[in-house]
């Protein structure tokens, strides 16, 4: 249901919720390797949720990427839309063209209930929400 991208960015958002700050901002360099992602990779992403204004990011020697404390108001749905298109979330898990509730596949109505539960739980748990469970243990992230 969610790319590897997507997964990519949500572990690349925490990670800079985690470890970055307006005046502690993070390369590229510095994310890829903690995050066990390829750097060219991961760098196309962080682009694009800049591009987005879902992170921030400055250029220049002081430059790099990090969240502001409106950037940690917003939610991991967010990420997920910006990488993957509505219809990838959406796609039958068969990947049958037309799978839809007139039409199912014979897993469509096992699966559809999991991912709505998904998808609001991406959209109600904040990013700041998400840092704060690592932080205080509750979720573990190899950061």
């Amino acid at each position: 249901m969610i790319s590897n991208s997507s997964k990519y960015a949500i572990k690349a958002v925490l990670y800079l919720a985690l470890h970055s700050s307006e005046e502690n901002k993070i390369m590229v360099k510095d994310i890829a390797e903690p995050i066990n992602v390829p750097q060219a990779y991961i760098a196309k992403l962080l682009q694009e949720l800049a591009k987005l204004k879902l992170i921030s990011s400055t250029r220049g020697p002081k430059g790099g990427f990090y969240l502001s404390e409106d950037d940690k108001k917003g939610n991991a749905m967010n990420i997920v839309s910006a990488i993957d298109s509505e219809k990838k979330l959406n796609a039958c898990i068969l990947s049958l063209e037309h799978c839809n509730n007139s039409k199912p596949c014979p897993l469509h109505h096992i699966i559809n209930p999991t991912r709505t539960i998904l998808m609001n739980n991406l959209k109600t748990k904040t990013i700041a929400e998400l840092s704060l469970d690592v932080k205080e243990g509750k979720a573990f992230l190899p950061l």
